[in-house]
Order: C-alpha cells, then structure tokens, then sequence
C-alpha cells in the first residue's frame, strides 16, 4: 500500500478554509489545518472550526517575522493597514518551513479567485505562489481548475477533476457546499485581521507617526479603550467598562500610570511612564471628565505607579473639552 498524501493548509477557520479542507479529506488525503498567530489576529475560531472537522491543527505565532510589515511591506498595503500580499506570502514560506519539518507533501489555502480584488485577483495569486518560493506545492482546491494545474494535481496526488471552479464574491455555492460537506457550524465572514478594521488601522497609524519602535504591548493596547493624544504628545487609554479596565490593567508596564477618580466609579486610564507632569495633569482631567462625578464636582483623581499613590485635587472636567485629542 503506498504512502499516504498529506496536506498542509493555511487555516483561518472561516468557511472557505473549512471548504477547502474537506474537499481534500474528500479525496481520502491526509489533511491538517495550520493557523498564524499575531496581535492582529488570533486562532479561537480557527480552533473551534478545526475540532468541528476533526482537522489535526498547528497553531504558529509570527509576530516578529510579522512586525516589520506594518513599516514598510514590500508589496505596499490594502485599504487599511493591511499587507495582504505580503501577509500571504510569509505565511507561504513559514508554512514551508512546517511541511519540511513535518513531512507533509504540499500546501493548500481557502482562497477563492476574485474573492477579494485586492489580494485574490490572478496576479496576485501567482506572484503571492512565485515569492513564496513554493508556487508548484500551493493548491487552491475552491478555485483550482481556473488556475494553472500544480504538482499535487500533475502527479496525481489529487484529482483535478474533484476540485472546484469557485470565483468572485457570492458565498451562496460555498454555503450550499457546506451543507452537502455537513459542515454546519462556521463563522460569518467579518471579524478577521484587525489591520483591515477602520478603527484600529487608524490608530495604528497614529501610533507609527509618533513612535519608530513598538512593542507587542504596544500593539495590543490599541484593541482597548478610547485612546487620546495629550498635548505634550503622550498617549491616555480610557477604559470603557470594566472588561476594558482590566485589559488596561493587564497591559500595564513598569512605570505606566493608572488614574482614577476616587469616590465615583469610572473608567481607568492609562498613562505612559515617560509622559510629561503637564500631560499628567491634562490626564488626571481627563479621568474626571469621564468618571460618575458630577460636572463642577471637586474631586479626588488617585495617581497610582509601583510605590505610593499619589492624590490630584481637581474639579470634574465636561467631554466636550477633550474631543479634539480623542484618536
């Protein structure tokens, strides 16, 4: 009996990949799902998805083969802040590197021509294939037979003729594929990579303008609280509720401040070690202004670093005062 084909696939966990997996474990293949990890997204549903299938599953954090993208990626960026094609093309290559190690025989993704116009037109699909290094080990099981025919399919690993002609942007054959698959269980199709979301891109490039250098924390802090830019050019993260809090808490780093109005509830804020005493004070206001404490209220604003707090009389501050630094 011969050798078993195995298949490697990037993973995502949406419903494409899911597509794409089990129409090569239709095949009788030996498949295995591989999902990347960064502070711009993350394995849950990749992980739901994958027992959903029963699908072996690799789980890779690339931040910082990552983190030189969101600079300068060679390819430029999407809509957003997102690199897509250079996006697609590390994790080509660190899947490469996977399918030595691992011995599997060749790599698939869930892509689907002209999907996305970005990133999933022809060209892009054969130059993200071509600098990965791996173009003729890259099978695209949902749009294969309106592309060029790769090595698993010349020499026989998988029928061609099995495969699937999907393209543009409807979902409804995936969706009807799905049912006949029995896969009934698959999240919508938003919520992916955060540098595609509005909100976060834009305050990312914000941060880039004012920072050369950034850290994981760094990156993470921006998924929380409203985030302001003070005067004298340090940042204030406002939680929004007590989930957010204690986000704040969780990415504090030595010599971060934490501000909060005493007596009243309200949010946290955080303050960064390096910021000036006026940035301090303008934060301090900031605290009171979207505490409970009533408008013109003397209030207490508690300054809390490793040692001992310290105490910030002020009077409570309107939001309308603040907008024009809000990120």
């Amino acid at each position: 009996m011969g050798k078993k084909i195995r298949a490697l696939g990037l993973f995502s966990g949406g419903l494409d990949s899911m597509l794409a997996s089990a129409v090569l474990k239709a095949q009788g293949l030996e498949v295995a799902g591989l999902t990347f990890v960064t502070p711009f997204f993350g394995a849950e549903r990749a992980r739901q998805s994958a027992t959903h299938l029963e699908l072996p599953h690799y789980v890779v954090d690339i931040y910082d083969q990552y983190l030189p993208l969101i600079f300068t990626p060679p390819h430029g960026f999407g809509r957003r802040h997102n690199p897509c094609i250079d996006c697609h093309i590390l994790m080509l290559r660190e899947a490469g590197a996977l399918l030595a190690a691992e011995g599997f025989d060749f790599l698939f993704t869930g892509e689907v021509l002209g999907q996305r116009p970005m990133s999933q037109h022809r060209g892009a699909l054969n130059l993200v294939a071509r600098e990965s290094g791996l173009a003729e080990l890259i099978l695209r099981p949902l749009s294969a037979r309106l592309l060029k025919p790769t090595r698993p399919e010349i020499l026989g690993w998988v029928d061609r003729g099995g495969l699937l002609d999907l393209s543009g942007r409807s979902r409804k054959r995936q969706m009807a594929l799905a049912a006949a698959y029995g896969i009934n269980r698959y999240p919508t199709p938003a919520g992916g990579c955060l540098l595609t979301d509005p909100g976060y891109a834009a305050r990312l490039k914000e941060l880039l303008r004012h920072q050369e250098q950034v850290c994981r924390a760094d990156l993470e802090l921006l998924k929380w609280g409203r985030h302001f830019r003070l005067p004298g050019g340090a940042k204030a993260v406002v939680g929004r509720n007590h989930r957010e809090n204690e986000a704040l808490l969780s990415l504090k780093t030595p010599g971060d401040l934490i501000l909060k109005v005493q007596d009243y509830p309200g949010p946290l804020v955080l303050v960064p070690a390096s910021a000036r005493p006026e940035d301090l004070e303008k934060a301090a206001a900031l605290t009171t202004a979207y505490s409970d404490a009533p408008e013109g209220a003397p209030v207490t604003v508690i300054v809390q670093n490793q040692g001992q707090p310290r105490l910030c009389q002020l009077t409570t501050g309107s939001k309308d005062h603040f907008k024009g630094w809000l990120i």
